[in-house]
């Protein structure tokens, strides 16, 4: 991701509502005829990519860390505050006060890599004269913005303690106020079980529904505990990998082909010192040091690492594409004199990835559970620095060093295609595309005239921007879609397509607009992500040329792919069309040439529009702008049909069987 954005609704916005709504009323009656026609002669027909439409995870706006990523517990480690104590322990706060506890940070960690553990000095008791407050003192941790805690629902608890006596500590999950309680366990044990640094483990199930929980750890003996790497974990996650399951849900629906991260400028960072450094975010979790996410601003643990990437595109079924931090931050960067241990860190990273579970990183992989590799056949060398003083020299080391250890991975450079040369070499090249509706409208056709041949782009970010995209409005999403159909006809330059970014947490939008919007309890679709729907199934389909002809009205994109529900193998002619203006259309559709005739039933026409262009979607109303599908009764090679004004329209033909079909 690029620059920060402001977000809401200006007047600019508000003007354009009423002018949208203006202009629809005048055209009213007065609507456009046209005709669309279909080339399906098989001579004409070319495949779209295998892997054309995927997504683009960055670490922004608490995606991962308070959103995709399950754990609870908000700086787990005591560490977002810095190596120096004591120091800023945020979110965590004491429940007494000063007559009663004192707590703060030390360096007495167990772990070498994250030094920093939490000190309670209790200073209350069990004694009439000195007695602690009912219910004890402690700390709590209300997570990222609250817990979201459901009954019946089960929650592994994992921490390290130390005590300098006995130890009666009870760890609850508790409404925000800490009055209502939801689960509890006490841990107990003598001053010698305690002496040293020891995990616990235990389950908590809430016998109650809270999404605004909190996590807490009382005790009513007075002494000194220690605290450190305290998680809590729903047991109930996607695929048992530890993501948030209704979110991850939301991406496989979406069935994606591909899976670019960690980013963006989060791989950057704006300095070195805080990029994301991939072998720092492997191993067992307590032993990662986590890092400050300079380039959107706050601390991650680090939960969400590489192996969980490389396992959440496995869950997906999707191919991982790793960027690389290739020297470069926002504000820094590595001279090609003194890269060569950047590049070697790369080359280890890809083994652990998909070497051998013998090899040295392979091994730490299998550590982790996963002796298999993984199939990497994608590494992204930065993120649009090609403009960077060494970005070409340092690109050029680590080109050079990945294809000698693996020559069959994709390389992806940052660099434009013309730059792209034998002393250059690239085999595919990133292509970013962040601008207004209107103009993302015209990019339909951005590589008509792209010379044939490779490379090819991968076009990893794309987002419409400005005052009416708002936080995800109709317009955005059909100007979008207008886009990907161009992309779609030229799928013989352009290899793979995502769009970014991906996800918002409502309580911290770094930026908008943003395909997923979710707090800790809810989430919901913006239009672009219910958009992307119509376009899962053209990875890997058949394209057809399509000419569209409407007098005095040039706000209509179409596509026309045929593809096969992997279900029940029945195979379909899908016609899409958007209509980018404020008036209806009246198209006569014929298709062709087609090798089989159109069924009398089984045909569909779905439809994404909605009373205004600057309709978005809520909390309130997540499905205002959805799309919704009816039946065809005329569905056939000839047949008329009307598009909307402000819509995206596909109209899916079920097709007969050819007679190569098997029965």
């Amino acid at each position: 991701m690029g620059v920060q954005r402001a977000s809401g609704v200006s007047l600019l916005h508000a003007l354009l509502v009423v002018f949208w709504a203006l202009s629809s009323r005048r055209a009213k009656g007065q609507n456009p005829s046209g005709h669309l026609s279909v080339d399906a002669s098989p001579q004409n027909v070319r495949k779209i990519p295998d892997k054309m439409f995927g997504i683009f995870f960055e670490e922004i706006n608490h995606a991962g860390a308070g959103g995709l990523w399950s754990e609870l517990v908000s700086n787990r480690g005591f560490e977002a505050g810095g190596p120096n104590t004591p120091s800023n322990i945020d979110p965590w706060l004491i429940i007494g006060d000063e007559s009663s506890i004192i707590v703060g940070t030390d360096r007495t960690s167990c772990f070498e890599r994250n030094p920093v553990a939490l000190r309670m000095e209790v200073l209350c008791g069990s004694k009439k004269t000195n007695a602690c407050p009912s219910g004890g003192v402690g700390v709590y941790n209300p997570g990222y913005w609250g817990m979201n805690i459901e009954k019946g629902k089960v929650y592994k608890v994992s921490l390290h303690v130390r005590s300098s006596d006995a130890l009666s500590l009870t760890a609850s999950l508790t409404s925000s106020d800490g009055l209502q309680k939801l689960a509890a366990h006490t841990i107990t044990g003598s001053k010698k079980t305690f002496a040293k640094w020891t995990k616990v483990e235990f389950h908590l199930r809430s016998n109650q529904n809270n999404s605004n929980s909190r996590f807490q750890l009382t005790t009513s003996k007075s002494g000194v505990v220690w605290l450190d790497q305290v998680s809590v974990m729903p047991m109930d996650t996607y695929m048992g990998h530890g993501f948030r399951k209704d979110l991850a849900s939301m991406l496989a629906n979406l069935e994606p082909q591909f899976l670019k991260f960690p980013g963006g400028n989060y791989a950057m960072g704006n300095y070195l010192r805080n990029a994301f450094r991939w072998s720092e975010t492997v191993g067992p979790w307590e032993e990662r040091p986590g890092h400050f996410n300079d380039a959107w601003g706050y601390w991650t643990d680090d939960g969400l690492g590489f192996f969980e990437f490389l396992q959440l595109a496995e869950d997906l079924g999707a191919s991982p594409v790793w960027v690389v931090n290739d020297g470069a931050s926002l504000n820094e960067e590595v001279s090609t004199k003194t890269i060569a241990s950047l590049v070697k860190d790369v080359v280890n990273g890809i083994e652990f990835a998909s070497g051998g579970p013998k090899t040295t990183w392979g091994s730490v992989r299998a550590a982790m559970g996963h002796p298999e590799p993984f199939k990497l056949d994608y590494v992204s060398i930065g993120n649009q620095e090609c403009w960077m003083l060494y970005y070409r020299g340092n690109y050029q080391k680590f080109y050079s060093a990945i294809k000698s250890a693996y020559p069959d991975i994709n390389i992806i450079s940052s660099c434009d295609r013309p730059t792209i040369s034998p002393s250059n070499p690239a085999d595919l090249y990133d292509v970013h595309v962040y601008t207004s509706s209107t103009n993302m409208f015209s990019k339909a056709s951005m590589f008509d005239n792209t010379p044939r041949g490779a490379p090819k782009a991968i076009v990893s970010e794309y987002a419409v921007t400005g005052n009416d995209a708002g936080k995800g409005t109709l317009v955005a999403a059909l100007a979008e879609a207008a886009f990907l159909i161009g992309l779609e006809r030229n799928s013989d330059v352009v290899e793979m397509a995502s769009c970014a970014p991906l996800f918002v947490n409502d309580n911290d939008r770094r930026w908008s607009p943003d395909a997923i919007v979710f707090n800790s309890g809810q989430h919901y679709g913006c239009p672009n992500y219910w958009m992307l729907h119509f376009f899962k199934e053209s990875s890997g389909a058949t394209l057809h040329p399509t000419a569209i002809q409407v007098s005095s009205y040039d706000q209509l994109v179409a596509s026309a792919i045929t593809w096969q529900n992997a279900k029940d193998k029945s195979t379909y002619l899908r016609i899409k069309v958007v209509n980018f203006g404020n008036q209806a259309v009246d198209l006569n559709i014929s298709v062709v040439e087609l090798a089989t005739g159109v069924k009398k039933s089984g045909s569909k026409q779905t439809v994404l529009t909605s009373s205004s262009p600057l309709d978005e979607n809520s909390f309130q109303q997540p499905e205002k702008v959805a799309p919704v599908s009816s039946p065809m009764a005329n569905a056939g090679q000839q047949m008329g049909a009307s598009v909307g004004p402000y819509s995206l329209t596909s109209f899916d033909l079920l097709l007969e069987p050819s007679k190569h079909d098997s029965v």
